[in-house]
């Protein structure tokens, strides 16, 4: 059972160094709540493409627009958000029982996604209906 909701949702900056030679984004430590099992990156999206469209039981993801950006709709069941991430040094956590969908990747974006879980596909919840079912339970 999931009630989570679009509050449960957060923006989190991640550190970064700063100099003259350019910018250094650092993920360690207690920069996601979760212990980091599998990365994965989203790139060469042609801008007219749309990606997730699932969302999971017991996953939690952490996104980064490494470059160029791209939106994010999530959306508890009740309630929908959209998000735009387009700097290197911002995370978007989503927390369980949220469903998301990406899409108007500009070119040479690369979407970032850190996972609290190795892959696993009977953790997702591909179908909108199954995701309906899923929080009402």
């Amino acid at each position: 059972m999931s009630h989570t909701t679009i509050k449960d949702i957060k923006i989190i900056d991640i550190p970064r160094i700063a100099d003259s030679r350019g910018n250094l984004a650092v993920i360690e430590k207690d920069c996601t709540p979760f212990e980091i099992k599998r990365v994965y990156y989203l790139y060469d999206v042609p801008s007219d493409a749309y990606r997730g469209g699932h969302a999971h039981k017991e996953q939690l993801e952490f996104l980064v627009a490494l470059s160029g950006s791209f939106t994010v709709i999530l959306d508890d069941g009740e309630s929908k958000q959209s998000i735009t991430l387009n700097k290197p040094n911002k995370g978007l956590l989503i927390p369980v029982g949220i469903w998301r969908e990406l899409e108007d990747f500009s070119s040479g974006s690369v979407c970032l996604v850190l996972a609290s879980n190795v892959f696993d596909e009977s953790d997702y919840i591909r179908e909108y209906k199954d995701f309906e079912l899923f929080k009402r339970t």
